[in-house]
């Protein structure tokens, strides 16, 4: 093994621990994502934990994050809330930044 091979390999680590972490700090985005939107429309209890799952499985349709942003507004929209789109945009980065710090520290 040279030391090139050895930092290509330890590039790769990186590479694919970063992956992950970004993967995770995602799906913890769409739950408080999905805790918070339940909230606005008044659910408690159980409901409040389904919805936040069907959020996060919303992820799953397409690539990005039109999917997510697309089901929590509309369901938002459905249920009287009066948000804008910005503002769902806002909150998803908003807890986003929460996500990535969590993930980072192992929470």
């Amino acid at each position: 093994m040279t030391t090139f091979d050895n930092r290509e390999r330890g590039f790769e680590n990186k590479f694919a621990l970063d992956q992950e972490q970004e993967f995770k700090a995602g799906a913890r985005r769409n739950r408080l994502l999905g805790e918070w939107a339940a909230g606005l429309m008044g659910l408690e209890g159980d409901h409040v934990a389904e919805y936040a799952k069907a959020v996060v499985k919303s992820d799953f349709e397409l690539p990005g994050d039109e999917d997510v942003l697309r089901k929590v507004f509309e369901d938002l929209k459905g249920s009287g809330v009066s948000v804008t789109e910005g503002e769902v945009r806002m909150k998803m980065d908003e807890l986003l930044a929460v996500a990535r710090d969590a993930v980072k520290n192992g929470q």
